[in-house]
């Protein structure tokens, strides 16, 4: 495995167990970006901002406490020793499984030979999950202070008074909206005509919304052209005549594979022209036994679309049967406030794809705990094929969705029919309630609308 990331620990822990003997080349830490400066960091600076609001509204519910203050130093020390837990628990894991582990940048040369350094290993069957690295822009250089990617912001020893974050997609909604709750000024700009691409337009709503109504101020349909540093801050120039001066910047606009550190040119491993690395729907490149996991394929940049590829390609590679990863049905999560989460078609999808569609929504502020906790925003919306048939969608933006999508993420890959999902009970008082009185409706005989 070249790569130590969910997607390339994620294929030598399950090969391992699986019985193969197992080399992982790794050129910094096991765990990868998501452990290290991605997925994990990123959500303990998220709940941080959580905590922060809880107790700054605390008075709501009769706790007097004064208006809190952030000891950002604090919070990051305490980042860092929850990702430390995991990468020491990561690696003892990976040593009980017997996974030799090698440091160094490996690069791919002819009959599987991959080279580290001096070093050179041979394997029947070669891994390639090198991931991936945030893009930039022209005109904006990363330095670390004025131009940050999300590698920079999630290692910050202070926070900046004002943001732009460029990119309104799921990276730059989450910094937007963390960066609000502790107090930075905001300006969100993103090129689309609207954010979060690719979501739900009934969710999409709902987060722009929330965003504006806290404060940030949120511009859709605009491009960057640069930016001009002076005096501790930058003027950031937009393609309209507008400007906006803040003191950081932080560029959300996606992340490209690390396909051109592998020395793939000697191999007959394919490469595309964005840099993804060409495979099948078991993850085999066009250079036999050679797979290719993760970020370096052209699939949804996700760590558990990592863990399942992994497991395909292995099982491919002992001779079992594996079933291909349907991306269209893998849950996504985004974890701004108010969170999104979904699986499936959206409303737009399922009509262009020409099904008979219905769809039924409910929100939030009708659910007791969501009004008991104070998060009454946001709503669950089920797109089902017909009025009996199969869930299409599942789409919910509100109290902590993201821990309520697998019921919902189920539903759709199992095809089953609101008749089927309406016989579950669900708990009273729950937030699942909504998933549940929202496909109870599709079967005509909802109880509370």
């Amino acid at each position: 495995m070249i790569g130590g990331g969910p997607a390339g620990y994620g294929a030598a822990l399950y090969g391992a167990g699986a019985g193969l003997s197992v080399a992982l080349v790794e050129r910094d830490k096991v765990g990868g970006t998501c452990l290290h400066r991605g997925c994990i960091p990123a959500k303990h600076m998220l709940e941080t901002a959580t905590v922060f609001r809880t107790v700054s509204g605390a008075k709501e519910f009769g706790v007097m406490a004064d208006q809190p203050t952030l000891d950002f130093p604090t919070s990051q020390a305490r980042k860092q020793k929850v990702v430390d837990q995991l990468w020491k628990g990561l690696q003892s894991l990976m040593k009980s499984r017997k996974i030799t582990i090698i440091n160094g940048t490996g690069t791919l040369g002819p009959d599987h030979t991959v080279t580290v350094g001096k070093k050179k290993i041979t394997g029947r069957h070669i891994a390639l999950a090198s991931g991936s690295v945030p893009r930039t822009l022209p005109g904006f250089d990363v330095d670390g202070k004025t131009v940050l990617t999300s590698d920079e912001v999630l290692e910050l020893e202070k926070l900046p008074s004002s943001v732009a974050v460029i990119g309104g997609g799921a990276i730059g909604c989450e910094f937007a909206s963390l960066m609000n709750d502790l107090g930075v000024q905001v300006t969100l700009l993103e090129a689309m005509p609207k954010l979060l691409p690719g979501c739900d337009a009934d969710v999409v709503e709902v987060v722009a919304r929330s965003l504006k109504k806290r404060g940030i101020d949120v511009r859709t349909g605009v491009q960057v052209s640069g930016h001009e540093p002076a005096n501790g801050v930058t003027t950031v120039k937009l393609d309209d005549g507008t400007s906006v001066i803040v003191e950081s910047v932080i560029v959300s606009v996606g992340r490209r594979p690390l396909s051109d550190s592998l020395g793939l040119d000697a191999t007959d491993v394919e490469v595309g022209e964005r840099g993804f690395v060409t495979v099948d729907d078991h993850m085999r490149t066009t250079e036999a036994g050679v797979y290719a996991l993760g970020d370096l394929v052209d699939t949804p940049q996700l760590a558990h679309v990592g863990f399942a590829e992994a497991i395909v390609a292995v099982k491919d590679m002992i001779g079992e049967h594996a079933i291909p990863v349907d991306y269209s049905k893998v849950p996504w999560c985004i974890y701004c406030f108010p969170e999104v989460a979904f699986a499936g078609m959206t409303e737009q999808a399922a009509r262009d794809a020409g099904h008979d569609v219905v769809v039924a929504k409910h929100r939030f502020q009708a659910n007791s705990r969501a009004l008991i906790i104070g998060e009454p925003e946001g709503l669950v919306k089920v797109i089902a094929d017909g009025a009996g048939g199969p869930l299409l969608g599942v789409h919910m933006v509100g109290p902590m969705v993201t821990e309520q999508l697998a019921e919902g993420w189920l539903s759709v890959n199992w095809e089953a029919t609101p008749q089927d999902v309406s016989q579950f009970v669900h708990p009273h008082p729950s937030l699942s309630e909504t998933f549940g009185e929202t496909v109870m409706s599709l079967t005509g005989r909802g109880l509370h609308g």
